[in-house]
Protein backbone atom coordinates (compact mmCIF):
# COMPACT_ATOMS: atom_id res chain seq x y z
CA UNK A 1 0.00 0.00 0.00
CA UNK A 2 1.19 3.38 -0.94
CA UNK A 3 2.44 6.40 2.18
CA UNK A 4 -0.26 8.66 0.86
CA UNK A 5 -3.28 7.13 -0.75
CA UNK A 6 -6.14 9.63 -2.25
CA UNK A 7 -9.53 7.59 -3.00
CA UNK A 8 -12.24 9.12 -5.11
CA UNK A 9 -12.04 12.67 -3.07
CA UNK A 10 -14.62 14.81 -4.12
CA UNK A 11 -15.20 18.80 -2.79
CA UNK A 12 -17.82 20.74 -3.81
CA UNK A 13 -19.55 24.16 -1.93
CA UNK A 14 -23.16 23.85 -2.71
CA UNK A 15 -23.62 22.84 -6.50
CA UNK A 16 -20.05 23.92 -7.54
CA UNK A 17 -17.46 21.17 -7.73
CA UNK A 18 -13.94 22.28 -6.68
CA UNK A 19 -12.98 18.42 -7.78
CA UNK A 20 -15.21 15.11 -8.09
CA UNK A 21 -12.94 12.29 -8.70
CA UNK A 22 -9.19 12.47 -7.31
CA UNK A 23 -7.57 9.59 -7.38
CA UNK A 24 -3.62 9.30 -6.69
CA UNK A 25 -0.69 7.67 -4.82
CA UNK A 26 1.93 8.79 -3.31
CA UNK A 27 5.17 6.83 -2.18
CA UNK A 28 6.77 7.51 1.65
CA UNK A 29 9.68 9.89 0.90
CA UNK A 30 8.38 11.22 -2.28
CA UNK A 31 8.59 15.04 -3.49
CA UNK A 32 5.39 15.04 -5.45
CA UNK A 33 3.95 18.78 -6.51
CA UNK A 34 0.47 19.85 -7.39
CA UNK A 35 1.14 21.99 -10.38
CA UNK A 36 -1.26 23.96 -12.64
CA UNK A 37 -3.07 27.17 -12.72
CA UNK A 38 -4.72 29.54 -10.14
CA UNK A 39 -8.33 27.83 -9.26
CA UNK A 40 -7.23 24.50 -10.53
CA UNK A 41 -8.02 22.73 -7.19
CA UNK A 42 -4.37 22.17 -5.99
CA UNK A 43 -4.52 24.58 -2.84
CA UNK A 44 -8.09 22.94 -1.82
CA UNK A 45 -6.47 19.39 -2.67
CA UNK A 46 -3.56 20.32 0.20
CA UNK A 47 -6.09 22.04 2.66
CA UNK A 48 -8.40 18.67 2.70
CA UNK A 49 -5.27 16.63 3.10
CA UNK A 50 -4.40 18.86 6.30
CA UNK A 51 -8.09 18.77 7.63
CA UNK A 52 -8.42 22.55 6.99
CA UNK A 53 -10.62 22.02 4.45
CA UNK A 54 -13.86 19.10 4.73
CA UNK A 55 -14.30 17.06 1.90
CA UNK A 56 -17.23 16.30 0.40
CA UNK A 57 -16.92 12.43 -0.02
CA UNK A 58 -13.88 9.69 -0.29
CA UNK A 59 -11.07 8.68 1.47
CA UNK A 60 -7.77 10.12 2.19
CA UNK A 61 -5.44 7.12 3.56
CA UNK A 62 -1.89 8.19 5.83
CA UNK A 63 -0.02 5.27 6.16
CA UNK A 64 -3.02 3.23 6.09
CA UNK A 65 -5.31 5.35 8.28
CA UNK A 66 -8.31 7.38 7.32
CA UNK A 67 -8.04 11.30 8.00
CA UNK A 68 -10.64 12.24 6.67
CA UNK A 69 -12.39 12.11 10.33
CA UNK A 70 -9.48 12.98 12.65
CA UNK A 71 -9.14 16.64 12.84
CA UNK A 72 -5.78 18.73 12.00
CA UNK A 73 -3.49 18.49 14.84
CA UNK A 74 -4.77 14.73 14.77
CA UNK A 75 -3.36 13.91 11.81
CA UNK A 76 0.26 14.49 12.14
CA UNK A 77 0.88 16.67 9.47
CA UNK A 78 3.10 20.19 9.10
CA UNK A 79 1.89 22.53 6.55
CA UNK A 80 3.99 25.67 5.42
CA UNK A 81 1.72 28.58 3.90
CA UNK A 82 2.39 31.54 1.44
CA UNK A 83 1.99 34.04 4.25
CA UNK A 84 4.50 33.30 7.35
CA UNK A 85 1.90 32.88 9.88
CA UNK A 86 4.30 33.72 12.55
CA UNK A 87 3.60 35.79 15.93
CA UNK A 88 4.57 38.73 15.99
CA UNK A 89 5.23 38.92 19.77
CA UNK A 90 6.99 36.00 19.98
CA UNK A 91 10.81 35.35 18.98
CA UNK A 92 12.02 32.88 16.21
CA UNK A 93 12.80 30.69 19.11
CA UNK A 94 9.48 30.53 20.50
CA UNK A 95 7.66 30.87 16.94
CA UNK A 96 9.57 27.20 16.03
CA UNK A 97 8.44 25.26 19.67
CA UNK A 98 5.14 26.66 19.42
CA UNK A 99 3.96 23.55 18.08
CA UNK A 100 5.92 21.77 20.54
CA UNK A 101 3.89 23.28 23.37
CA UNK A 102 1.02 21.86 21.80
CA UNK A 103 2.43 18.76 21.60
CA UNK A 104 3.33 19.16 25.29
CA UNK A 105 6.98 18.86 24.62
CA UNK A 106 8.83 21.46 27.04
CA UNK A 107 12.04 21.45 28.95
CA UNK A 108 15.53 20.42 27.43
CA UNK A 109 13.89 18.36 24.85
CA UNK A 110 11.81 21.03 23.36
CA UNK A 111 14.95 23.25 23.48
CA UNK A 112 17.29 20.35 21.67
CA UNK A 113 15.08 19.75 18.96
CA UNK A 114 14.39 23.50 17.97
CA UNK A 115 17.99 24.08 18.14
CA UNK A 116 17.97 20.95 14.92
CA UNK A 117 15.25 22.60 13.15
CA UNK A 118 16.58 26.06 13.56
CA UNK A 119 20.39 24.49 12.40
CA UNK A 120 18.63 22.79 9.10
CA UNK A 121 17.15 26.09 7.86
CA UNK A 122 20.02 28.14 8.63
CA UNK A 123 18.89 30.02 11.42
CA UNK A 124 20.79 29.21 14.80
CA UNK A 125 22.00 32.86 15.23
CA UNK A 126 18.67 34.07 14.31
CA UNK A 127 17.08 32.93 17.74
CA UNK A 128 16.37 35.60 19.32
CA UNK A 129 14.93 37.87 16.77
CA UNK A 130 11.19 38.76 15.60
CA UNK A 131 9.95 38.48 12.85
CA UNK A 132 9.89 42.12 12.14
CA UNK A 133 13.13 42.10 12.23
CA UNK A 134 13.64 39.45 9.36
CA UNK A 135 13.65 39.14 5.68
CA UNK A 136 10.68 37.50 3.53
CA UNK A 137 12.73 34.50 2.77
CA UNK A 138 14.12 34.67 6.62
CA UNK A 139 10.24 34.19 7.86
CA UNK A 140 9.89 31.13 5.94
CA UNK A 141 12.50 29.54 6.60
CA UNK A 142 11.14 29.86 10.43
CA UNK A 143 7.52 28.82 9.30
CA UNK A 144 9.22 25.75 7.44
CA UNK A 145 11.35 25.14 10.95
CA UNK A 146 8.22 25.60 12.62
CA UNK A 147 6.87 22.52 10.65
CA UNK A 148 9.70 20.24 10.88
CA UNK A 149 10.10 20.18 14.67
CA UNK A 150 7.09 18.66 15.19
CA UNK A 151 8.32 15.59 13.16
CA UNK A 152 5.45 15.32 11.04
CA UNK A 153 4.83 12.20 8.98
CA UNK A 154 3.48 14.25 6.00
CA UNK A 155 5.01 17.86 4.84
CA UNK A 156 2.91 20.28 2.89
CA UNK A 157 3.64 23.25 1.33
CA UNK A 158 1.01 25.54 -0.07
CA UNK A 159 3.35 28.08 -2.73
CA UNK A 160 5.57 29.12 0.21
CA UNK A 161 7.82 30.82 -2.27
CA UNK A 162 5.89 32.94 -4.80
CA UNK A 163 6.19 36.36 -2.42
CA UNK A 164 9.99 35.80 -2.56
CA UNK A 165 12.17 37.21 -5.18
CA UNK A 166 13.85 35.31 -7.91
CA UNK A 167 17.22 34.99 -5.83
CA UNK A 168 15.89 34.04 -2.60
CA UNK A 169 13.20 31.69 -4.21
CA UNK A 170 15.98 29.65 -5.94
CA UNK A 171 18.17 29.39 -2.92
CA UNK A 172 15.54 28.55 -0.58
CA UNK A 173 13.96 25.87 -3.05
CA UNK A 174 17.30 23.97 -3.04
CA UNK A 175 17.08 24.50 1.07
CA UNK A 176 13.79 22.68 0.92
CA UNK A 177 14.60 19.94 -1.20
CA UNK A 178 18.00 19.07 0.70
CA UNK A 179 16.38 18.81 3.92
CA UNK A 180 13.56 16.61 2.68
CA UNK A 181 15.83 14.34 1.23
CA UNK A 182 18.04 14.20 3.89
CA UNK A 183 14.78 13.62 6.09
CA UNK A 184 13.18 11.36 4.21
CA UNK A 185 10.31 13.38 4.75
CA UNK A 186 7.29 12.51 2.04
CA UNK A 187 6.57 16.22 0.76
CA UNK A 188 3.44 17.72 -1.17
CA UNK A 189 4.29 20.83 -2.88
CA UNK A 190 2.01 23.67 -4.47
CA UNK A 191 2.97 25.49 -7.25
CA UNK A 192 1.48 27.40 -10.46
CA UNK A 193 5.14 27.86 -11.44
CA UNK A 194 6.78 25.11 -14.03
CA UNK A 195 10.51 25.66 -13.12
CA UNK A 196 9.91 24.83 -9.60
CA UNK A 197 8.00 21.79 -10.34
CA UNK A 198 10.43 20.46 -13.15
CA UNK A 199 13.84 21.10 -10.75
CA UNK A 200 12.38 19.69 -6.99
CA UNK A 201 9.75 17.54 -7.72
CA UNK A 202 10.41 13.40 -7.70
CA UNK A 203 7.12 13.30 -9.96
CA UNK A 204 4.45 16.04 -10.83
CA UNK A 205 0.63 15.65 -10.87
CA UNK A 206 -0.53 18.54 -13.10
CA UNK A 207 -3.77 19.82 -12.77
CA UNK A 208 -6.96 21.55 -14.48
CA UNK A 209 -10.40 22.29 -13.74
CA UNK A 210 -10.87 19.95 -10.76
CA UNK A 211 -9.03 16.90 -12.70
CA UNK A 212 -5.43 15.42 -12.84
CA UNK A 213 -5.19 15.41 -16.38
CA UNK A 214 -1.66 14.14 -16.21
CA UNK A 215 1.10 12.32 -13.98
CA UNK A 216 4.71 11.79 -13.88
CA UNK A 217 8.38 13.02 -13.56
CA UNK A 218 9.89 16.28 -14.84
CA UNK A 219 11.00 14.58 -18.42
CA UNK A 220 7.80 12.65 -18.90
CA UNK A 221 5.65 15.74 -18.57
CA UNK A 222 7.90 18.14 -20.18
CA UNK A 223 8.61 15.77 -23.45
CA UNK A 224 5.46 13.73 -23.76
CA UNK A 225 2.59 15.91 -22.79
CA UNK A 226 -0.64 14.10 -23.01
CA UNK A 227 -3.11 16.76 -24.46
CA UNK A 228 -2.58 20.88 -25.58
CA UNK A 229 -3.01 21.79 -21.91
CA UNK A 230 -0.46 20.01 -20.86
CA UNK A 231 1.62 20.90 -23.80
CA UNK A 232 0.50 24.86 -23.23
CA UNK A 233 1.62 24.31 -19.40
CA UNK A 234 4.48 22.95 -19.61
CA UNK A 235 6.93 24.13 -21.41
CA UNK A 236 6.60 26.84 -24.45
CA UNK A 237 5.08 23.85 -27.19
CA UNK A 238 4.14 25.67 -30.26
CA UNK A 239 0.78 24.24 -30.73
CA UNK A 240 -0.47 23.64 -33.96
CA UNK A 241 -3.77 22.83 -35.19
CA UNK A 242 -4.28 20.05 -38.33
CA UNK A 243 -4.51 22.73 -41.00
CA UNK A 244 -1.03 24.64 -39.60
CA UNK A 245 0.49 21.18 -38.80
CA UNK A 246 -0.11 20.06 -42.67
CA UNK A 247 0.91 23.20 -44.06
CA UNK A 248 4.34 23.34 -41.90
CA UNK A 249 5.15 19.79 -42.19
CA UNK A 250 3.82 19.40 -45.97
CA UNK A 251 1.52 15.91 -45.20
CA UNK A 252 -1.64 15.22 -43.71
CA UNK A 253 -2.08 15.65 -40.14
CA UNK A 254 -5.09 14.45 -38.63
CA UNK A 255 -4.99 16.42 -34.77
CA UNK A 256 -3.25 19.14 -33.29
CA UNK A 257 0.48 18.93 -32.68
CA UNK A 258 2.95 20.39 -30.12
CA UNK A 259 6.61 21.23 -31.04
CA UNK A 260 8.96 22.81 -28.40
CA UNK A 261 11.13 25.64 -29.13
CA UNK A 262 14.27 23.97 -28.64
CA UNK A 263 13.76 21.40 -30.98
CA UNK A 264 13.92 23.84 -33.70
CA UNK A 265 16.90 24.65 -35.56
CA UNK A 266 17.81 27.85 -37.69
CA UNK A 267 20.42 28.27 -40.07
CA UNK A 268 22.00 30.92 -41.64
CA UNK A 269 21.84 29.78 -45.46
CA UNK A 270 18.94 29.78 -47.98
CA UNK A 271 18.69 27.47 -50.68
CA UNK A 272 20.01 24.54 -48.34
CA UNK A 273 18.39 21.89 -46.83
CA UNK A 274 15.37 22.96 -44.58
CA UNK A 275 12.47 25.02 -44.18
CA UNK A 276 12.91 28.62 -45.85
CA UNK A 277 11.79 31.47 -42.94
CA UNK A 278 11.94 34.95 -41.97
CA UNK A 279 12.10 36.24 -38.25
CA UNK A 280 9.40 38.43 -36.93
CA UNK A 281 10.42 39.33 -33.55
CA UNK A 282 12.76 38.33 -31.16
CA UNK A 283 13.40 38.45 -27.04
CA UNK A 284 16.61 38.31 -24.92
CA UNK A 285 15.79 35.82 -21.65
CA UNK A 286 19.33 35.89 -20.47
CA UNK A 287 21.13 32.57 -21.85
CA UNK A 288 18.29 31.88 -24.44
CA UNK A 289 16.97 33.96 -27.52
CA UNK A 290 13.25 33.69 -28.54
CA UNK A 291 12.80 34.26 -31.90
CA UNK A 292 9.08 34.28 -33.63
CA UNK A 293 9.58 33.19 -37.05
CA UNK A 294 7.71 32.62 -40.25
CA UNK A 295 7.81 29.49 -42.45
CA UNK A 296 5.10 28.33 -44.74
CA UNK A 297 2.18 30.82 -43.29
CA UNK A 298 2.93 29.22 -40.15
CA UNK A 299 4.31 31.27 -37.21
CA UNK A 300 6.49 29.44 -34.80
CA UNK A 301 8.71 29.79 -31.56
CA UNK A 302 12.46 28.78 -31.55
CA UNK A 303 14.65 28.99 -28.57
CA UNK A 304 18.55 29.26 -29.76
CA UNK A 305 21.20 29.63 -26.73
CA UNK A 306 22.75 33.00 -26.40
CA UNK A 307 26.68 31.96 -27.00
CA UNK A 308 27.62 35.48 -27.97
CA UNK A 309 26.42 38.76 -29.14
CA UNK A 310 27.73 37.71 -32.83
CA UNK A 311 24.96 35.13 -32.49
CA UNK A 312 21.70 37.32 -32.28
CA UNK A 313 20.08 38.02 -35.65
CA UNK A 314 18.04 40.95 -36.53
CA UNK A 315 14.15 41.00 -37.83
CA UNK A 316 13.46 40.50 -40.92
CA UNK A 317 16.16 38.08 -41.51
CA UNK A 318 16.01 35.17 -44.17
CA UNK A 319 17.10 31.87 -42.55
CA UNK A 320 16.20 27.83 -42.86
CA UNK A 321 14.68 25.81 -40.18
CA UNK A 322 14.60 22.20 -39.24
CA UNK A 323 12.55 20.14 -36.86
CA UNK A 324 13.87 17.46 -34.64
CA UNK A 325 10.66 14.48 -36.00
CA UNK A 326 11.28 13.19 -32.51
CA UNK A 327 10.52 16.02 -30.98
CA UNK A 328 7.12 16.43 -32.64
CA UNK A 329 4.26 15.73 -30.40
CA UNK A 330 0.59 14.71 -31.22
CA UNK A 331 -1.92 15.97 -28.67
CA UNK A 332 -5.65 15.28 -27.93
Amino acid sequence: MSFVSVDHLQKTYGTTAIFSDINCEIEQGEFITLLGPSGCGKSTLLRCIAGLTSVSGGRILLDGQDLVPLPPQKRGIGMVFQSYALFPNMTVEKNVAFGLRMQNVTGDDSKRRVGEALEMVELQEFAQRYPHQMSGGQCQRVALARSLVTRPRLLLLDEPLSALDARIRKHLREQIRSIQRDLGLTTIFVTHDQEEALTMSDRIFLMNQGRIVQSGDAETLYTAPVDAFAAGFIGNYNLLDSAAAALLLERPVEGRIAIRPEAITLGVSIGGAGLEAEILSHSLLGNVIRYRVQARGVQLLVDVLNRSATDLHPNGQRMTLSIDPSAICEVA
